[in-house]
């Protein structure tokens, strides 16, 4: 055999098993895993989306902000943490601000973001959490600590006059515990919080 054949079938051998794995992990495998997905789990498949009458409010895995045209924070909803992913909370852009706890900016960020805490929510800054003015490392957290959402009932309360009572008790239905019992800290996911509020105020009128 000359070694110019001797090479062609390397090359042949070789395309073949570059069009069979292709087909079997580009295609095939990537087909099946989104039809089990799609059977056992649709809902986390497509993302984890959350309807409103059949329209698409936002996702239960990717924080968002409840801000007025000009970004202000609304009183009469629930606030999530601050997000550093692009103008905020921008699945296409998800970061942190790369900002260490000696940046000025950082620190400067901080003061304004406890500043306005203090002012709307009428809160003590040593009872201001850290997850209330320092942004998450992805930027799209969906969570806020019990904390963090106990300090905007009064708040949230008075904007939608309700009830303060009815509105800390629904804050505390709506934590959730720790995963599998003892992994991570209770959280409480602003967007279902603030569906679950909309419905109480529309219930009250």
């Amino acid at each position: 055999m000359s070694p110019l054949r001797g090479t062609s079938r390397q090359y042949w051998v070789a395309i073949r098993a570059m069009l069979v794995l292709t087909l079997l992990l580009g295609v095939l495998y990537p087909l099946v895993i989104t039809v089990v997905g799609q059977v056992a789990a649709p809902a986390q498949a497509n993302g984890s989306l959350v309807r409103i009458d059949g329209k698409v409010v936002g996702s239960s895995l990717i924080g968002q902000g409840f801000t007025d045209a000009d970004g202000r924070a609304q009183p009469e909803w629930f606030q999530s943490r601050p997000s550093a992913a692009g103008d905020g909370w921008d699945a296409a852009a998800s970061s942190g601000s790369n900002l260490g706890p000696n940046s000025d900016d950082l620190v400067a960020a901080v003061g304004d973001r406890q500043s306005a805490i203090e002012k709307t929510d009428g809160a003590a800054l040593a009872d201001i959490p850290a997850d209330a003015v320092t942004a998450s490392g992805s930027g799209l957290d969906p969570h806020i600590s019990p904390a963090y959402a106990r300090l905007q009932v009064e708040r949230v309360a008075q904007a939608r006059d309700l009830p303060v009572a009815e509105v800390s008790g629904l804050v505390e239905s709506m934590i959730q515990g720790r995963d599998l019992g003892y992994l991570g800290e209770p959280t409480v996911n602003v967007l279902q919080l603030n569906i679950a509020l909309a419905e109480m105020d529309s219930g009250n009128q």
